[in-house]
């Protein structure tokens, strides 16, 4: 069992004079496992430093996980980027208006696409896309209970709690009744997009017309209610202050304590490319890091902190492994555009599992493949790949 005596360097910055003294005391609490108050998380942002944050972070990473990383082999499908919402810092969609400049796929266009991965050991398929209102809830159980048919080991993750409002909502049943048809025809988790910022004042400028946190927060706990587990995420580096992504944290970590279960927690990086939002400048790499390292610290009940790479860029994700991660994702397989039209470093997101297990190894950490519920499938740690598996596409 790891203790705080096996990080001495942590003891070294307790007992640093010029330290704050409420810094202290949360790393006090942190070394002792006790919950940080939301005035607590604020004053991290405030006056947190990088070391001394990715000190403790680091602290409760190992403590929770050791060396382990996780990822997992998966891929994409995004039906449509048409969406009847306006949110003003997606760069992905295009408006029913202008759907001729977007794109739609049809239930088999999207099995082609599974069918693709035929004889490969993927094992999870993510869907998620715009709200166009012609793919109703029918549309994506006939999609889902087709993918299942063919493909009955490939996990089901799909749909945002932003199209599944719409979907239910259209028509015309709860939110129980709809996730219960969507089970029921193969959905098996959920993954947490359209969380954004909680707070309706930031909500009512960024995303004014989709559903708000009240409305998520429900479908998340409709889901783990029925047996379902699900991720949650937080869009950052915008027009919030610091107090409101402490608002959104709080808010799922309450959550997280009645039902326990959330997977996983994702920040996601706000990028400010061909968008509405293009004047906001993003966020720099040392507020990243920080971010992460606060939420580790902050999102006790939380298992798993995962950092999007093809959202952070590879490099940027790798160093993340030192302030509190232990998620890189998946090997996405260029399958998903939502970030590279926005202008992310990865405008091709695709690694091999080589690759990512390289990535990993480099961070001083040990590569375990996953599958979407954090069963353990394999250790890379000791696998020596060849020259021609690390430069495969």
């Amino acid at each position: 069992m790891t203790t705080r005596n096996d990080y001495p360097a942590v003891e070294i910055l307790l007992q640093d004079g010029s330290l704050d003294k409420a810094l202290k005391t949360i790393g006090e609490k942190v070394l002792s496992q006790e919950r940080l108050t939301p005035d607590e998380g604020i004053l991290l942002f405030e006056k947190g430093d990088l070391s001394y944050l990715g000190a403790l972070a680091n602290f409760v990473r190992v403590r929770m996980h050791g060396d382990k990383t996780y990822f997992n082999r998966n891929f994409h499908i995004e039906p449509t980027n048409v969406c009847i919402f306006t949110c003003k810092f997606c760069s992905y969609s295009r408006s029913y208006k202008h759907r001729e400049e977007g794109w739609e796929l049809s239930i088999d266009q999207m099995l082609d696409i599974v069918k693709k991965y035929d004889g490969q050991p993927v094992t999870e398929v993510h869907i998620v896309g715009g709200v166009h209102p012609k793919m109703n809830l029918e549309f994506f159980c006939e999609l889902l209970s087709k993918i299942k048919a063919h493909r009955p080991d490939l996990h089901l993750k799909g749909f945002t709690a932003v199209e599944l409002d719409y979907m239910f909502r259209k028509a015309k049943l709860s939110v129980e009744e709809g996730m219960k048809m969507l089970r029921d025809a193969g959905l098996q988790s959920l993954p947490g997009g359209g969380a954004e910022i909680f707070h309706p004042d930031i909500r009512a400028q960024i995303c004014h017309d989709k559903v708000d946190a009240d409305g998520w927060l429900n479908i998340h706990k409709t889901a783990h209610q029925l047996g379902m587990h699900t991720n949650a995420t937080m869009l950052y580096g915008h027009l919030e202050q610091y107090w409101h992504r402490v608002d959104h944290m709080e808010r799922l970590r309450q959550l997280q304590d009645e039902t326990k279960g959330f997977n996983t927690f994702i920040p996601l990086k706000f990028r400010n490319g061909d968008n509405e939002m293009s004047h906001v400048p993003e966020s720099s790499v040392i507020e990243d890091l920080r971010l992460y390292a606060i939420a580790r610290l902050y999102m006790d009940n939380f298992p798993h902190l995962k950092a999007y790479w093809p959202m952070l860029g590879r490099n940027s994700a790798q160093l993340t492994l030192s302030f509190g991660v232990n998620d890189l994702d998946g090997t996405i397989d260029d399958t998903t555009k939502i970030y590279s039209m926005a202008g992310s470093e990865e405008q091709n997101p695709s690694m091999n599992t080589a690759q990512l297990a390289m990535l990993i190894k480099q961070a001083g950490r040990r590569p375990v493949e996953r599958d979407t519920v954090y069963n353990e499938i394999k250790d890379y740690t000791d696998v020596v790949f060849s020259e021609e598996e690390l430069m495969a596409r």
